[in-house]
This record gives structure tokens, C-alpha cells and sequence, in this order.
């Protein structure tokens, strides 16, 4: 009887301690290495997820995916292809492709640079680091409130449909993103023990090389960050003036040995977007656009939870929804709109409907359930229907490859940069496109190339191709314009060859469908 209660007095005394020990082990423990109650560990799952949402990505959403991106890095590792006028005039930094054309490189050292592999390696790539970002959200939040406010900011950020859209694209958008919730992990949010101002402001330095207009998401948090920090001389001299110096640096010296002359690329950026307004050139939408359409789109059936979240979350995130209502506020203010350029704020947006989550108890997975549901209709049918075909048709366009004689010569009958290009036919073939550069010299009744097509299709290609040894051997073009150019068609006797779906929503110029006509052999003489 005495053996048992020294036993059970010894069992009670030590229980304090083993809890105080496991409570000590998960505060300072690394958040990412969490397992979540179904035995799957958050890096394990994250990059499965990104994985599936790689693959499960399989259409087009705007040029600069391919042309200001894929198309440069091939040209620079396999000698052949196309660059359009940013990259001859200057204003696009070498930074994100050179990234992308080591990943080319080293394809072809290995012998493996085949066209599916140079589509689908980067790709794969940005999924393992948006799967990085995910975690490293979820890591901030955790560091910073209870497991349940990480977990549905987690929750939301896998869930959100754009971020599903856009996340493994070749975008600098993307690669922005990425480099902004990353750098966020760092970042001195009030109450976090674990920031780095060298971390974080190297990652802001990268983001802002990768695409200049990085630096207006994180112009308010600077400032924020200089003023609470109490040695700011310290801060400038030995973290920001550095940082900034180094990347800078770094980056104006690619660029000039790349473009083979003195080249300032932000100063060029500036120049050509805010003095010129060239980016007018491509669209305007009215002031309000972001706020009644750009922001609900974006965030989707996540729209309510944030608003909400806003209500919810403690002060010392509003720096972080101070960000978000600049950012915002800033695009506004420019003529030209896309809804890709505030998804760098979506992960902050996340934040908050995580904590709008988190307060509904009971209501909660009825919510999440709503939310899964809601988001993955967009997702599957943006992702694998909509604007599918031009993708598609460069994989007909490739077989073209094999074909020895007569020598292919292709013609896209298409709003300009409608398709990717050489980085998805692999094989130096004659191709050509409508082009569409804007007028730099001040030329008030300048019409490009593709507008003047458009104007009058039949009477320009009669004109282009007056001589029938001029004649392409295959023509390229949405279902609305053959009705417009089928009697050329007819006389110089194409034969339509492959019909293509692109999209259930035709706009303009932009048809449903792509068609592939090929000119006859016996016919193809003078």
C-alpha cells in the first residue's frame, strides 16, 4: 500500500512537468512541420495539392504568360524566337527569365529539352514554390495566433479559386505573389518574435526586380516598419541601403550584358508606363473598376468572409489591411486594369477571412463546405475549359515539326499574342503573328498591324499576298473570322484541317473555336 502511493504521489508530481515540457516543445517547434489530424504533415500536403493544381491547369490566361516570360528564356538558352517591344526598347528586367532559363539549360545539358518538358518544368517548378508560400503563410499565422485561426487562413488560401488560377502560371504576377507572402513570414507584424529584416527586405528587393509595381503593396508596410523600428539609422545603413544596393546592382548588370548596352530598367519601366502612359495603349477602365469588379472577382465567394475578417481581427493587422485598401486605392488611379495585378494582396485578404472563419464555431464547416464548393466550379471550369484552345493548337502546330517539305510556314490570323509561341513548338519554323506594338513616337493616327487586318481582313491579305509564292502554308484563326476571308480561302485552296474548342465565351475577335487551314500541295504553284 505504500509502494502504490509513493508511486501515485511521484506520477502526480512529475505530470506538471511533462505537460510544461510538450507545451515548451510546440511553441518553439517550426509551425510547417504541424501534422494535421489525418496524419499528413502541412509540406507533404501543401506540395501534393500545388502538384494536382499544376496539372489541372491547363488553359491560357493572358500574353505576358508566355511573351514576357517562356518565349525570352528560349531565345536566350536556344538562340531562335521571338521578343516583343518591352524587351527591345528596354523595360523589362532579365531577372525572372534568366530563372526560367536556367531551368531550360539545364534541360538541354541533359538532353531532356523536349517541348513538353519546356512547358511543363517551370510550371512545375512555381508549384513547389507556391506550395512554399502556403506554408510559410500558415507558419506566420500560427506563430502569431491559435492553431484554429492558421489552420482556416490555411483553409482559405488553398481554397480561393484565383489563387488555384494563377498560382503555377509563368507570371511575374505570380512570382510576386510568391516573393510577397514569403517575405511576409519575415516581416516584423506587431506581436511576432521571429521577424528578419535582412529575410524579408531581400525577398521585397527580388519581388520588385521581378516586377517593379511589387513596391506599391509594400510601400505602406515600409513605412510602417521605419517608424515603429527604434534604431532606424541601423535599419537603413546596414539592411535597406545594402539590400537594395546589391539586388539593384546585380540586376542592372545582367540586364546591360543582356541586352548588350547601358540599360536602367526600372527607369525605363517608369518612363514608358507613367510619362508615356503606353499601358493605356492596351485598355482603360473607369476609377471604380477594382472595387466593383476587379477585387469581387478576385476574391470570389470569399468576398464576405473578409469583410467580415475585417471586423474581427486585432489592430496590429491592420497594417496588413492598410496595404491591401493601398494597393488598391493606387491601381485605381491607372487607366489600365487586370485583375492579376492585385493578386499580390490575396494572401493578406486570406488572413482575414481566416479569422472570419475561425469565429463562426458552429457554423463554420457548413461555411467551409459552402466555400469549397463555390470555388471549385471556377477553378475546374477556368482551369480546364476556358480558354483551353490556343494552347491546344500549338500542339497540332508541332507536329509540323516533322515535316521535312515542303518547309511550314505559319500564318496567326488572331489578335496579337493570342497564342504562346516558340517555347511551345520547340523547332525553328517559320511562324508569324499579327503584331501589335504601341506608337512610341507620338503619332496620333498610328494603327498597328493587327487593327488594320481587323479593319478589312479579305482586302488586306489580297493585298499581303499578291503573289501566291508568298502564300503561307497554313493559316491560323478564330471561327469569326473565316466567314469574313473564306472566299481567299477558297481561291488560293486552303483546306480547313483541324477545328480546335477555345472557349463557351466569345468576345470580339476571340471566336469559340480555333481553325487550322492548311494550302493543298497540288494547288501551292504559281
Amino acid at each position: 500500500m505504500e509502494r502504490l502511493r509513493e508511486r501515485l504521489s511521484r506520477r502526480s508530481a512529475s505530470e506538471p512537468v511533462k505537460l510544461r515540457k510538450r507545451k515548451s516543445h510546440l511553441y518553439s517547434k517550426d509551425y510547417t512541420t504541424d501534422v494535421f489530424e489525418n496524419g499528413f504533415s502541412i509540406i507533404g500536403f501543401s506540395v501534393g495539392f500545388r502538384l494536382i493544381n499544376c496539372f489541372l491547369v491547363q488553359s491560357s490566361y493572358v500574353p505576358d504568360e508566355y511573351w514576357q516570360s517562356l518565349e525570352v528564356s528560349h531565345r536566350m538558352v536556344f538562340g531562335y524566337g521571338y521578343l516583343t517591344w518591352e524587351w527591345t526598347e528596354g523595360i523589362r528586367s532579365h531577372s525572372y527569365p534568366v530563372f526560367i532559363a536556367i531551368l531550360y539549360k539545364m534541360l538541354h545539358i541533359l538532353g531532356y529539352d523536349t517541348v513538353q518538358l519546356l512547358v511543363w518544368f517551370p510550371r512545375l517548378i512555381h508549384a513547389f514554390l507556391a506550395a512554399m508560400a502556403d506554408i510559410k503563410l500558415y507558419a506566420l499565422v500560427r506563430r502569431l495566433e491559435h492553431r484554429d485561426v492558421a489552420r482556416w487562413t490555411y483553409f482559405c488560401q488553398l481554397s480561393s479559386w484565383f489563387t488555384w488560377y494563377c498560382c503555377t502560371r509563368t507570371l511575374t504576377n505570380t512570382m510576386e505573389t510568391i516573393l510577397t507572402t514569403l517575405a511576409l513570414c519575415y516581416y516584423p507584424v506587431p506581436g511576432s518574435k521571429s521577424h528578419s529584416s535582412s529575410k524579408y527586405l531581400s525577398l521585397v528587393a527580388l519581388a520588385i526586380l521581378v516586377r517593379p509595381t511589387a513596391l506599391i503593396v509594400w510601400m505602406p508596410l515600409l513605412a510602417f516598419h521605419f517608424l515603429q523600428e527604434d534604431d532606424k539609422l541601423k535599419l537603413i545603413t546596414y539592411h535597406a541601403l545594402p539590400i537594395g544596393a546589391f539586388t539593384l546592382g546585380l540586376s542592372t548588370v545582367l540586364d546591360c550584358i543582356l541586352y548588350g548596352k547601358w540599360t536602367l530598367v526600372q527607369l525605363n519601366f517608369l518612363r514608358f508606363n507613367i510619362w508615356h502612359n503606353v499601358a493605356e495603349f492596351y485598355g482603360s477602365h473607369p476609377w471604380h473598376w477594382y472595387f466593383t469588379q476587379g477585387c469581387p472577382v478576385v476574391l470570389g465567394p470569399h468576398l464576405l468572409l473578409f469583410f467580415h475578417g475585417c471586423t474581427l481581427t486585432p489592430k496590429r493587422y491592420r497594417i496588413l489591411l492598410a496595404a491591401v485598401i493601398w494597393t488598391v486605392l493606387i491601381y485605381s488611379l491607372l487607366p489600365h486594369k487586370e485583375f492579376r495585378f492585385v493578386y499580390p494582396v490575396l494572401p493578406l485578404c486570406m488572413l482575414f477571412c481566416g479569422f472570419s472563419l475561425a469565429s463562426l464555431k458552429s457554423w463554420r464547416r457548413p461555411a467551409a463546405g459552402a466555400l469549397v464548393l463555390m470555388n471549385l466550379l471556377p477553378a475546374l471550369y477556368t482551369g480546364l475549359v476556358h480558354q483551353r484552345g490556343v494552347l491546344d493548337v500549338m500542339g497540332h502546330l508541332q507536329q509540323l515539326c516533322h515535316t521535312a517539305s515542303p518547309q511550314p510556314d505559319v500564318l496567326f490570323l488572331m489578335p496579337c499574342h493570342s497564342t504562346p509561341f516558340y517555347s511551345h513548338i520547340h523547332c525553328p519554323i517559320k511562324m508569324r503573328f499579327l503584331e501589335c506594338p504601341p506608337d512610341l513616337s507620338g503619332n496620333k493616327s498610328y494603327v498597328d498591324e493587327a487593327d488594320l487586318f481587323f479593319a478589312n481582313p479579305k482586302h488586306w491579305l489580297e493585298v499581303t499576298f499578291a503573289r501566291q509564292a508568298l502564300l503561307p502554308s497554313h493559316l491560323v484563326l478564330f471561327d469569326v473570322l473565316e466567314k469574313e476571308i473564306l472566299t481567299f480561302l477558297e481561291v488560293n485552296k486552303y483546306v480547313r484541317q483541324k477545328e480546335v474548342f477555345h472557349t463557351h465565351i466569345p468576345d470580339g475577335r476571340v471566336g469559340g473555336h480555333i481553325f487550322i487551314y492548311e494550302r493543298t500541295l497540288n494547288d501551292a504553284s504559281d
